[in-house]
C-alpha cells in the first residue's frame, strides 16, 4: 500500500469530513514509494520522527500532529526543522485529532471507558458543538480514592491530580481526554458525580469548586495514548502492515 491509500481508509473510518477541527487532519506529510510498515504515537516531535525511523517505519498516525491552522505557512525554525526530520527519514505523516478523540470505539474517550470497565456508556461532552467524550456507569459505586486507584491501574499516568468538592461516593464518570476543563461544568449540569481529564488548571479548579464537583487529571498524554494504539490495532487487522505503538511516558 501507499500512503494515499492508508490515508483513504483512515479518514474513512474516522469520518474526518464530520469534524470541523483546527487541526488539519488527515495526511500531512506524503513520502515516497510503498508503506510496509506504520507506527503510531501521541505528538508528532523530532523525537517521534527519529524512533519511528529507527524502527523502519514509512508512515506515522498521530494524534497531534504538524499542522494546526496556517501554522505551516512560514517552513521557518522549528517548523524547517520538523518537516525535514519527516522527508529525510521518507516519513509520511498523518494526524487525526478531534476524530480520534469522538470515535466511538477506537477513540481516546471510548477506550479509556472501556480501560474503567464503565457500562452504559454514551455521547458527552459538548465541544464547539461536536460530541468529543462520553459518560457511563462504574459496575459498583467507588470512594474518591477507590477510582484514583482504579484510574492509576487502567491509565498509568506519571501523575494524578483531583479536585474533591462533589460527592464522597462515586457512580457516574464523564470523560474528555487531554485539556478539557470546561468539562466539569457540563458533568455536572447532567450530574455525574466525576470529571475524568488530562490537564488540570485554573480553570478547572473553579469550575470544580463553584460546582461542587469531583474531577480527576491523569496528564494529557496519559489519556491520549488510547486513541493511537487502537487506532494502530485495527489498521494492522484490516491491512498486511506492521504497526506499532511508540510510547515515550510524557507525565504531562
Amino acid at each position: 500500500m501507499n500512503c494515499d491509500e492508508i490515508a483513504a481508509l483512515l479518514d474513512r473510518e474516522l469520518r474526518l469530513s464530520a469534524f470541523s477541527d483546527v487541526s488539519n487532519n488527515g495526511l500531512q506529510i506524503e513520502n515516497e514509494g510503498p508503506v510496509t510498515r506504520v507506527a503510531t504515537a501521541v505528538d508528532a516531535s523530532l523525537e517521534t520522527f527519529e524512533a519511528a525511523a529507527a524502527r523502519g517505519a514509512q508512515m506515522l498516525l498521530v494524534h497531534h500532529g504538524l499542522s494546526w491552522g496556517n501554522s505551516l505557512a512560514r517552513i521557518t525554525g522549528v517548523n524547517r526543522r520538523l518537516v525535514a526530520a519527516a522527508l529525510r527519514h521518507n516519513l509520511a505523516v498523518y494526524a487525526a485529532h478531534l476524530p480520534l478523540d469522538a470515535h466511538p470505539r477506537l477513540g481516546n474517550n471510548a477506550q479509556l471507558a472501556l480501560a474503567l470497565g464503565l457500562t452504559r456508556v454514551r455521547p458527552f461532552m459538548d465541544y464547539h458543538g461536536q460530541t468529543i467524550g462520553c459518560a457511563g456507569l462504574l459496575p459498583e459505586p467507588l470512594t474518591r480514592d477507590a477510582f484514583e486507584h482504579r484510574v492509576r491501574e487502567a491509565v498509568r499516568p506519571r501523575r494524578v491530580e483531583r479536585f474533591d468538592f462533589g460527592a464522597p461516593l462515586l457512580r457516574t464518570v464523564g470523560i474528555c481526554s487531554g485539556g478539557a476543563p470546561e468539562g466539569i461544568a457540563q458533568a455536572a449540569r447532567e450530574g455525574l458525580d466525576v470529571y475524568l481529564c488530562g490537564e488540570a488548571n485554573l480553570v478547572a479548579y473553579n469550575l470544580a469548586r463553584d460546582w461542587g464537583a469531583n474531577a480527576l487529571f491523569a496528564g494529557h498524554y496519559a489519556t491520549e495514548r488510547f486513541g493511537v494504539r487502537a487506532l494502530g490495532e485495527w489498521l494492522a487487522k484490516e491491512t498486511d502492515l506492521s504497526v506499532e505503538f511508540i510510547d515515550f511516558d510524557l507525565p504531562y
